[in-house]
């Protein structure tokens, strides 16, 4: 259609990695408007944990369409709603000890972010907040403050301020902690680094590159924040909702954190929906403090709601998440031994996991052959030098295989037409 050149803005960027007309969509397959199909490994960047057009999530919403229920409430109590904090309370909160306020922030991820910043200076009465080197937050202005990406934050137009940067675990090298050098800069009172508010961290950093921090680190990282009475903010909206394992991110480490957001894939069905939880003596918002039009997708209430019934009522999906993640690092294990040679590594945790590539070039030169074979998938990072594998948790035994073939085949083209492996090389 020439109305995507008469008119869209030129800040569309995933149609230019996959320019094709996609009209229907289904599990972990999409279709063009050709009838060509392709595997989802981008899955709405974290947003289609479970597949495109769940057939239990589409049955009750549209259930809830053909009696006229509430599609948009603001912040009214609707039954909806009740019935998803009823479910979100007795089978998530709960059963992990977690004590938690639910705020319905406006829809998108950023947003929450921006009422957990909010929040968490109004509680404190400080500005500053500590953020991390290739974190990524959103792109309205105060959580793109929290941002690291130089692409990102030049264009915003404004200053960016109230925001202090620290290295992410492994940023320095291996061996080094970098939560003691957190600890040593808000010991000293000569360091420059004001006193914060809070930090603000992803146990998995998506869009930084892939980057998974140690459970030893994100502890320790918790210890300083208790002792320097500083507040932790995990920032869930990309690693949660089951993409490394557990239904939150920070499960396995066994932290606490003070607040979390939440968004993407908590509708379940791609609808927007964001929350911030946090624990109840943080609760001092004043009504309306942080407010929004778009806090009540009721629509987005009832997916959610089937979603955590049917996948999280047990721990039965947790294990096969466990499973298939387990797979995934043992295939890009071997394709990283089999064409390494110092181009490659691998990095993530569970089904949140990735090949780095030596330089972006070559990372882009892969996806765009992989995309030749019929799958999507895309890059991240700071120079888009990591292969993000990012499918949709529910994908068959049969088709994740089939992905990955996919692109360790494209890394065998690519890197043999460029002579950095030798074309006759064997595989497994």
């Amino acid at each position: 259609m020439k109305i995507f050149e008469e008119i869209e803005s030129e800040v569309q960027s995933y149609a230019r990695s996959f320019p094709r007309i996609f009209n229907k969509a289904q599990g972990e397959f999409l279709y063009d408007e050709e009838g060509n199909q392709y595997l989802d490994f981008l899955a709405g960047a974290g947003t289609l944990n479970y597949g495109h057009n769940n057939p239990i999530f589409k049955e009750k919403m549209l259930d809830y369409i053909q009696r006229d229920g509430i599609t948009h409430g603001l912040d009214l109590h609707t039954q909806a709603k009740g019935e998803f904090l009823e479910t979100f309370n007795e089978k998530i909160l709960k059963p992990r000890g977690l004590n938690y306020v639910v705020q319905f922030t406006g829809p998108t991820g950023t947003n929450a972010v921006e009422a957990a910043l909010k929040l968490a200076r109004n509680v404190t009465g400080r500005e500053n907040i500590i953020a991390f080197t290739n974190g990524f937050h959103g792109v309205s202005l105060g959580a793109l403050a929290a941002t690291g990406n130089s692409h990102h934050r030049g264009a915003s137009g404004v200053s960016l301020n109230g925001v202090s940067r620290m290295p992410y675990d492994g940023y320095l090298g291996e061996g080094i902690d970098t939560t003691a050098f957190l600890d040593k800069v808000l010991c000293d009172s000569s360091s420059g680094i004001d006193k914060p508010a809070a930090v603000i961290v992803e146990t998995v950093q998506g869009e930084g590159g892939i980057n998974a921090a140690s459970f030893e680190w994100l502890v320790n990282l918790q210890e300083v924040c208790k002792k320097h009475d500083v507040l932790l903010i995990v920032d869930d909206i990309q690693a949660g909702c089951g993409r490394t394992g557990t239904y939150f991110s920070f499960e396995d480490a066994g932290i606490y954190p003070d607040m979390v957001t939440v968004s993407k894939s908590l509708s379940g069905y791609g609808l927007p929906f964001a929350v911030v939880l946090f624990k109840p003596e943080l609760d001092q918002w004043k009504p309306g403090e942080h407010n929004g039009t778009f806090r009540g997708n009721n629509l987005a209430f009832v997916t959610a709601t089937a979603a955590i019934d049917h996948y999280w009522s047990d721990d039965g999906f947790t294990k096969e998440i466990k499973r298939k993640g387990h797979y995934i690092s043992e295939r890009l294990a071997d394709i990283v031994n089999n064409f390494g040679e110092g181009n490659f590594t691998t990095r993530g945790l569970g089904m949140f996991q990735g090949i780095h590539c030596v330089n972006g070039d070559l990372a882009g030169k892969i996806t765009r052959k992989a995309f030749q074979q019929g799958l999507i998938i895309e890059t991240s990072g700071a120079d888009d030098q990591v292969i993000k594998f990012f499918c949709p948790l529910v994908i068959s035994d049969e088709n994740l295989k089939k992905g990955i073939d996919i692109v360790e085949q494209a890394i065998k083209e690519v890197c043999a037409k460029e002579s950095s492996i030798p074309e006759e090389i064997s595989y497994f």
